[in-house]
C-alpha cells in the first residue's frame, strides 16, 4: 500500500472527511446535501454518498472517554470504508485530515490497510478476492515518517499472515528458516539458522524429540536487532512456538474438525519474525532477540511416545503422557537456551492449548508470568490500544504441583484442572529470567473475517509487541 502526504483531491478518487461540512459541502448538489443532512440527524457515524464518479465518506463519531475503544471504532471505520472502496474497484483514497485527532487518523489508515489483505497464491483466477484500493492520500499535518511506520508494521502483519495462511507442503521447518534469512536480508536484522546436526550437538530434547515423527528436519532460527545505543542494557528475548503442522503425533488429535486449522500452529513463529520485520524496517531503539524452534509433529518414522522420558536442553527429564503436548515441548528448549543472554525480560507467544482458547474464545489473549507488574501492565496497556487484549490467568504455586512427576522431574501435562496454567508453569521451569507467556490460541485463526481481521491468519501478536517495544 502507497500512503502519501497530498494536497488536493483529484476528481475519480474517493474522498473520507471527518466533522467537516464546509469541506465537503462544495462537492455535493442539493439533492445530496439533503442526504447529508437526513443522515446526520439520524445519528449515522460514517455516511457514504455515492458521486458515481467518486465515493464520499463523512465521518461524525461518538467520542468516547476510552481511547482505546474510539481507536478499535476508527479501525472498524477503515474497514467499512474499505469495503465500499473496493466494490466500486476504486484504486485511490483521498483522506482530508484537518479535523482528525492524529492517532485517530493512525487508526483508520490501520483498518484501511489490514482490510485490504488477501492471500490468493494458490487461486488459479487472480481476479478472485482481488483489492483494489493501491494508494492512501493525506491532507493535513501528519508527518509521512508516521505513515511509514504505520505501514511496515501493517506489511509486517500480513507476513506474518502470509506465514500462518501458507500449508506445511510449502512452509516446512527449513523452508520458515529460508524465509527468516529472506526477511532478515531485506530489512536488516541478523539471523542465523541452526539445521538438525546443529540442534542435536545442542542437546535440545524437546525439539528432537517432536520431530522423530516427521520426514522433514527441524531448525532452530535466532534473529537479532541490536542498534549502537539500545534503551535496555539487556536484551529482550521473544520465543515463538513454530509447529507448522500439528497431527497431535501418536495421541492423534480425535474429534472431527480438530486437526483442519493446524497449519496455524506455527502463528507463534510467525508474529515473531513479523515482529523483527518491523522493529528493523522501523529501526526502533531496543535490543531485542527473537527464537523459533520449528518442526512439525507426526506420527511417522519413530515418533515419540506416551511415556517417554525425554532429556531436554537443560537437562530436565520430562515424562511425555501427551504428544499431543509438543509445543511445550519444543519451546522450553528456546527458553532453556535464551538464559545464554541474560534477558531482561522473554516473553513467549503460542498457540499453546484448546484450554485458552475454550476460556475466552477469539477475543483475547491469554496471558500468565512471573515478570513484574509494572512490566505486564505496560504490555497490557499496549493490548488495549492495538485491540490485543490480553487477560492474565492466575500463576500461582500450586498449579506447578500438577506437573510433577513420580518417575521423571516432571510431566509434560498436568491434568483436567487449569490446562492453559499448568502449560504455562511447564514453560516456567526453564526460565531464570523475568518471563511472561502469551497463548495466543483463540485469535491467531479465525474461520471467517472479522472486520479488518481477515479469514485464516491474523497476524496477531505483531502489532501488540512493536507498540509494547516502541514505547519501552
Amino acid at each position: 500500500m502507497k500512503i502519501i502526504n497530498a494536497d488536493q483531491f483529484i476528481k475519480g478518487e474517493s474522498i473520507v472527511f471527518i466533522n467537516n461540512d464546509k469541506a465537503i459541502a462544495e462537492y455535493l448538489d442539493a439533492n445530496q446535501t439533503d442526504f447529508l443532512k437526513k443522515q446526520q440527524s439520524d445519528k449515522k457515524e460514517l455516511i457514504t454518498i455515492n458521486n458515481l464518479s467518486d465515493l464520499m465518506f463523512t465521518l461524525n463519531p461518538k467520542i468516547s472517554d476510552n481511547n482505546s475503544l474510539d481507536l478499535e471504532k476508527y479501525r472498524k471505520f477503515g474497514f467499512q470504508i474499505f469495503q465500499a472502496i473496493n466494490a466500486e474497484k476504486k484504486e485511490s483514497l483521498f483522506i482530508d485530515s484537518k479535523n482528525f485527532n492524529t492517532d485517530h487518523l493512525l487508526a483508520l489508515i490501520e483498518g484501511l490497510i489490514l482490510s485490504s489483505y488477501t492471500f490468493n497464491k494458490y487461486h488459479s483466477d487472480i481476479e478472485r478476492n482481488l483489492n483494489y484500493l493501491k494508494t492512501i492520500r493525506i491532507k493535513g499535518n501528519i508527518r509521512q515518517k508516521e505513515l511509514t511506520e504505520l505501514n511496515s508494521v501493517c506489511q509486517a502483519v500480513s507476513f506474518a499472515r502470509d506465514l500462518v495462511n501458507e500449508p506445511v507442503s510449502y512452509l516446512t521447518a527449513e523452508q520458515l528458516g529460508d524465509l527468516i534469512k529472506l526477511s532478515s536480508k531485506n530489512y536488516g536484522f541478523s539471523s542465523v539458522i541452526l539445521e538438525k546436526k546443529q540442534i542435536e550437538a545442542l542437546k535440545m530434547g524437546g525439539l528432537l524429540a517432536v520431530n522423530k515423527g516427521s520426514f522433514d528436519p527441524p531448525t532452530f532460527s535466532i534473529m537479532e536487532w541490536k542498534p549502537e545505543n539500545p534503551k535496555n542494557n539487556k536484551p529482550i528475548v521473544i520465543v515463538g512456538k513454530g509447529v507448522t503442522f500439528d497431527t497431535g503425533g501418536l495421541s492423534l488429535k480425535p474429534t472431527a474438525g480438530s486437526m483442519d486449522e493446524m497449519k496455524s500452529d506455527m502463528a507463534g513463529a510467525a508474529a515473531v519474525v513479523g515482529l523483527m520485520q518491523a522493529i528493523a524496517a522501523n529501526r526502533l531503539n531496543v535490543h531485542v532477540v527473537g527464537l523459533v524452534p520449528a518442526t512439525d509433529n507426526r506420527p511417522g518414522n519413530r515418533a515419540y511416545a506416551p511415556q517417554d522420558i525425554i532429556t531436554m536442553y537443560d537437562g530436565t527429564k520430562v515424562e511425555v503422557l501427551n504428544t499431543d503436548a509438543e509445543g511445550r515441548m519444543i519451546l522450553a528448549d528456546a527458553l532453556s537456551y535464551a538464559k545464554k543472554y541474560q534477558p531482561e525480560l522473554v516473553i513467549d507467544l503460542a498457540t499453546l492449548t484448546g484450554a485458552a482458547h475454550a476460556a475466552i474464545g477469539p477475543y483475547g489473549i491469554v496471558a500468565m508470568g512471573n515478570a513484574d507488574e509494572s512490566m505486564k501492565n505496560k504490555l497490557k496497556t499496549s493490548g488495549e490500544k492495538v485491540h490485543e487484549r490480553l487477560v492474565e490467568f492466575p500463576f500461582w504455586d500450586e498449579y506447578g504441583e500438577l506437573i510433577k512427576s513420580d518417575i521423571a522431574d516432571i510431566k509434560n501435562i498436568g491434568g483436567k484442572i487449569g490446562g492453559a496454567i499448568t502449560a504455562g508453569k511447564f514453560l516456567e521451569h526453564f526460565t531464570d529470567y523475568p518471563y511472561i507467556h502469551l497463548d495466543i490460541a483463540g485469535p491467531a485463526y479465525i474461520n471467517s473475517r472479522d472486520g479488518y481481521k481477515t479469514q485464516g491468519g491474523t497476524g496477531v501478536g505483531v502489532r501488540l509487541l512493536y507498540d509494547f517495544f516502541k514505547n519501552y
